[in-house]
């Protein structure tokens, strides 16, 4: 295969993979890291690092739109974000020593996993446990209001240390498998620090991109960023970002969240049977 028709099949690729990821919020490392691995059967060190640096690019581009509508709580995102970086230089650092096999068979757990949170029903209101007095987030200012009528509703983060410890977490995630993790960002927020829900998806989605340039210059250093490879996959994935976001006010997301959760169940089985079997 000629260099310029595999680039060329790397981007149409990436573009439906961050079509897909917008659509549905889990954005499109989720697909493009296990189709180069076993669809274009590369590395899949060499799909993570190709991944993290599209993270970069699209959390980037769509993080402006939520600061300035004032959705993203800024003091939050960087207080977690001490949890995500350090947790990502972790990952990165397991990379090259967690065998291939088990890099697989976790990504494809993960895979699972952010199929059954993408159908949790949540609503945009204030939870009422975030409308309590909470003396740690106080400390730390962790409070915020969310945009709407009468000036907004108060909130305050709750369970601050466990948040936190989850956060470490994901952030492990995100650099062992080159994905935002934003569905274990999300569950932190949303569920365990009884944040509002856009809050929560919003301020997610301004820390994967710090998160991911935490451990991709690991990745870099280690060689493990292919321009031939990371440049196709960054420019299919924002493209196909930018038009899923544009599309998905009209579209039925109900039946998109089905096609989607469905395509990454197999490619999370796949992966899993790759791993165990050995072809990965």
């Amino acid at each position: 295969m000629s260099i310029l028709l595999f680039s060329g099949l790397l981007f149409a690729t990436s573009v439906l993979a961050g079509f897909l990821g917008a659509l549905t919020g889990l954005g499109g490392g989720v697909v493009i890291v296990p189709v180069l691995a076993l669809l274009f059967k590369v590395d899949i060190r060499y799909a993570i690092g190709a991944s993290l640096v599209s993270v970069i690019a699209t959390s980037s581009g769509a993080a402006v739109a939520y600061v300035r509508e004032g959705l993203s709580n800024i003091r939050i995102g960087m207080f977690l974000e001490v949890a995500t970086t350090l947790g990502a230089l972790l990952g990165a650092y397991l990379t090259a020593r967690v065998s291939s096999h088990w890099i697989a068979i976790v990504f494809g757990a993960v895979l699972l996993y952010s199929a059954a949170a993408s159908f949790r029903r949540r609503t945009d209101e204030v939870p009422s446990e975030a409308k309590t007095a909470n003396s740690l987030a106080a400390r730390l200012e962790l409070v915020g209001t969310l945009p709407g009528a009468d000036n907004g509703e108060r909130y305050t983060a709750q369970h601050v240390p466990l948040g936190f410890g989850i956060m470490f977490g994901a952030g492990t995630l995100s650099g062992l498998l080159g994905i935002g993790s934003g569905a274990v960002k999300v569950l932190a927020m949303d569920q365990a620090m009884k944040l509002p829900f856009k809050v929560s998806t919003t301020t997610s989605n301004f820390m994967i991109g710090v998160t991911a340039a935490a451990s991709a210059g690991i990745y870099l250093a280690r060689g493990y960023i292919d321009p031939a490879i990371a440049m196709p996959v960054m420019l299919g994935v924002l493209g196909g970002s930018l038009a899923g976001t544009r599309i998905l006010v009209r579209a039925q997301v109900k039946t998109l969240k089905s096609v989607f959760a469905l395509v990454i169940v197999v490619l999370g089985c796949e992966m899993i049977y790759s791993g165990l079997s050995g072809r990965i």
